[in-house]
């Protein structure tokens, strides 16, 4: 069987990236090692995961002008990650405490709800809650 482990995430900085992943949306580091680019030079291979996750996330400092040009705009200002949670109105508050930019109003979905955020990076992402009995207070 094959599946998808990890998705790169290219990122301004290590530190700023881990910091919103595992103190805003409660990700696990799951590595964060020293590492080499292609040519010698040194880098971090830093993955994160959502608690339970398949999925993990490598998160890649941009390296050139080129990657920089890319940091938060890996799918062309489309939504392009999607962070589902059991717990929609707690988690969506708990986002907002930490001041984390929203770009819509939580709204339902025949999917569920959700309402799409901005990363550290600036890339989109769908934060997703179950489908059913929605609480409609957010």
């Amino acid at each position: 069987m094959s599946h998808i482990d990890l998705v790169t995430l290219l990122v301004h900085e290590y530190d700023t990236a881990l910091a919103f992943f595992v103190d805003v949306l409660h990700f696990d580091v799951v590595e964060d090692v020293p590492s080499l680019t292609n040519d010698g030079r040194p880098k971090r291979w830093v993955v994160v995961r959502p608690p339970r996750g398949q999925v993990g996330l490598l998160l890649a400092r941009a390296d050139g002008d080129e990657q920089v040009a890319q940091v938060g705009r890996q799918c062309a200002g489309r939504v392009g990650f999607f962070l589902r949670v059991d717990d929609f109105a707690a988690t969506y508050t708990r986002m907002r405490a930490a001041g984390v930019h929203f770009v819509t109003e939580p709204r339902m979905e025949p999917y569920g709800q959700v309402v799409v955020f901005v990363d550290v990076s600036g890339n989109r992402w769908d934060l997703l809650g179950p489908s059913g009995n929605a609480d409609s207070s957010v």
